[in-house]
């Protein structure tokens, strides 16, 4: 699901066990918030483990990706004032 509101974007994410989203990073920090469940978020090959609920800051140019430890929902917040879902990620994503 995506939220827009006043430049700023929120991406909820439905995290099934054992799910990876995909590694990637940005160009500046951002936000994330685990409303629910338990992950291992890797941060440029350091594992670190997460209970919700939880704010986490990604700092800009670090690889991460996330591992559902159980089902959970994670939250990406970032500011942008990108309004179309369609090209949200081509404006958020560094690599």
């Amino acid at each position: 699901k995506h939220f827009f509101s006043n430049g700023l974007y929120a991406k909820e994410t439905r995290i099934p066990q054992d799910y990876r989203l995909t590694q990637h990073s940005h160009s500046y920090d951002h936000m994330s918030i685990l409303a629910s469940g338990w992950v291992t978020v890797l941060v440029d090959g350091v594992a670190t483990d997460y209970h919700a609920p939880a704010c986490i800051n990604i700092e800009a140019g670090k690889n991460h990706e996330v591992i559902g430890v159980t089902d959970g929902v994670w939250y990406c917040i970032h500011a942008t004032d990108e309004t179309d879902p369609e090209k949200i990620d081509e404006v958020l994503i560094r690599s």
